[in-house]
């Protein structure tokens, strides 16, 4: 068991779920610093801790210790420093995978200052607006020529940036050298006191949000939400004190802080890193291989991908423990992966603005296509329209409850600069998530959709996650997405947007073929009137359908 772990529960083994729900609790230290009291501690109790094992695509590997990290995290810090930055200024990572981007993450929090993390996805617009939004000073990127080619497009309309730096081998003009000064810089970082050293309330990180309905929102944690992943890292994805987690994702989004950095080193567990330029199946299962994790998370679409591959040819037999998270699990890939490989998966729940909300936890069975049930410390209810409670088999939006009372470690402040936007959806003690889900009579939780997500046609209201499991049990279909398509009569029709998988072509036959599958599997009035077929489906870097993307593009179609 991690040493760190007694610090901040008191209690960390617990007989039942209900044992877990009632009795778990977190304690949150004055001026906890998650730099100086997790990686800092690790490296005075056990400088050779295995912290970081990273591959690429070229098969390369390269492996960090908690000594490791302290020492480049104050390399790191002292470079930011040297460029001016300090206390409450606003620092973008644009970082991929890089392992600087764990040393820059630590090295900011050791210096008081707010991580942007960001992805290489975004174009020159993005940038702007997240820089003048946000009043970044700071810039820190792989050398990447697409990337520094929308950063320099960037720089003239971005009012407080001062200093774009590049991670790579290659220097460029006029641009800092990054890795060069950090590997060169002073390893002595001395913890800042008085006025300059961190409080709890301080922010820590900020993650602009997909902008689903607007333009993208400045979600902020302070420094206590480290410690909020204590129950993602330990009980959902049931990490090991000095064995390898590994989450695929991206740097630039909430799924890495769930997964790639906070609650795993608080217990102790070493962090694997697949650095990846673009998503192939056969090259993730390759890195698996190498970096060998004994417990692994991925978004569903990476599963979907997996369960088309041929995966004789690999051993799964060291991975004990396996995790999904960022969209809900269809039972058919769910059940796939199971035959395949003999793992399990655990579905959890949560956002951008928490931690863990919901899990398969280690105490309950796992039911296919289920989120789980309630963590601890939330508070979670699901309630209606009106603000009440929704009894079983009843779709609600998943809330945080009595947050006037008790701020939930994990969860976030608020949306930075946005005091309106937050009070929209946090007021009177409630926080709702805007996500849709009913409960069954053992309470378990079961998604529905974003609220925007769920279409209302002919008075019914169809969840977009029931249809695309409907649809992807058959066999021609590799992926889809169900959106809202506007009809004169009826308010909204369904429309299935697909991906088929090899070996399938699109035709009236098909789709009338897949029209009716869905009618036999789930309700008549929930199958697609309208099926549009695509070579491949817009997503996050992280892998999450972006439904707000076809919608918005059948809109323009229209128009």
């Amino acid at each position: 068991m991690s040493e760190l772990l007694k610090r901040y529960c008191p209690r960390t083994e617990f007989n039942s779920y209900e044992d877990f729900y009632e009795n778990y609790t977190c304690n949150v230290p004055e001026n906890f610093n998650f730099a100086y009291d997790i990686v800092d501690e690790w490296a005075r109790l056990d400088p050779q801790k295995p912290a970081l094992v990273w591959t690429n695509d070229a098969g390369d590997m390269k492996r960090f210790t908690f000594g490791d990290m302290k020492r480049h995290s104050d390399q790191a810090a002292n470079v930011f420093a040297a460029h001016g930055i300090k206390k409450g200024d606003v620092v973008m990572l644009i970082l991929k995978q890089r392992p600087e981007v764990w040393m820059c993450m630590v090295a900011l929090m050791k210096l008081g200052a707010k991580c942007i993390p960001a992805t290489y996805q975004l174009t020159p617009k993005d940038i702007v607006y997240r820089c003048n939004r946000a009043q970044v000073k700071m810039i820190v990127c792989v050398d990447d020529d697409v990337v520094l080619d929308h950063i320099k497009n960037s720089v003239d309309e971005c009012e407080t940036l001062e200093t774009i730096a590049t991670v790579g081998t290659h220097p460029h003009e006029g641009l800092v050298d990054f890795c060069k000064e950090l590997y060169a810089a002073s390893d002595v970082f001395a913890r800042p006191t008085g006025a300059q050293a961190t409080q709890n309330s301080d922010p820590m990180l900020i993650y602009f949000s997909s902008g689903t309905t607007g333009m993208p929102k400045m979600v902020w944690h302070d420094y206590a939400y480290p410690l909020g992943h204590i129950v993602t890292a330990k009980y959902w994805q049931c990490v090991q004190d000095g064995k390898i987690h590994m989450t695929q994702t991206d740097s630039g989004w909430a799924k890495f802080a769930w997964g790639k950095i906070y609650g795993q080193w608080i217990c102790g567990a070493c962090i694997g890193a697949y650095d990846t330029e673009k998503f192939k199946p056969h090259s993730m299962l390759e890195a698996i291989q190498r970096i060998r994790p004994t417990t692994f998370c991925a978004p569903a679409t990476i599963y979907r991908f997996l369960i088309k591959e041929d995966l004789s040819g690999y051993d799964f037999s060291f991975i004990k423990h396996a995790s999904i998270a960022g969209e809900p699990l269809n039972p058919e890939v769910y059940k796939k992966i199971q035959e395949l490989t003999g793992l399990e998966l655990h579905e959890g729940f949560g956002q951008s603005e928490s931690s863990v909300l919901l899990a398969n936890f280690p105490w309950i069975k796992v039911r296919p296509g289920s989120m789980g049930k309630p963590a601890p410390l939330y508070g979670i209810k699901l309630l209606d329209e009106d603000g009440n409670e929704c009894e079983d088999g009843v779709t609600g939006a998943i809330s945080i409850t009595g947050t006037d009372k008790n701020h939930p470690t994990g969860l976030f402040r608020g949306y930075w600069k946005d005091p309106e936007i937050t009070e929209a959806c946090w007021h009177d003690g409630v926080y709702c998530t805007g996500d849709m889900a009913w409960r069954d009579e053992d309470g378990y939780y079961w998604f529905v959709g974003r609220n925007d997500d769920v279409i209302k046609c002919s008075g019914y209201r169809i969840g977009p996650f029931e249809v695309e499991s409907a649809l992807l049990e058959h066999p021609s279909v590799l992926e889809c997405a169900i959106t809202a398509v506007p009809d004169p009569i009826r308010g909204q029709i369904v429309k299935a947007t697909v991906v088929l998988a090899r070996g399938f072509t699109p035709s009236d036959a098909l789709t009338k073929e897949l029209q009716d599958h869905v009618k036999k599997v789930t309700a008549p009035y929930k199958y697609p009137r309208v099926v549009e077929y695509v070579d491949e489906l817009p997503k996050t870097i992280s892998g999450k359908i972006q439904r707000n993307v076809i919608r918005r593009n059948d809109m323009q179609k229209q128009n």
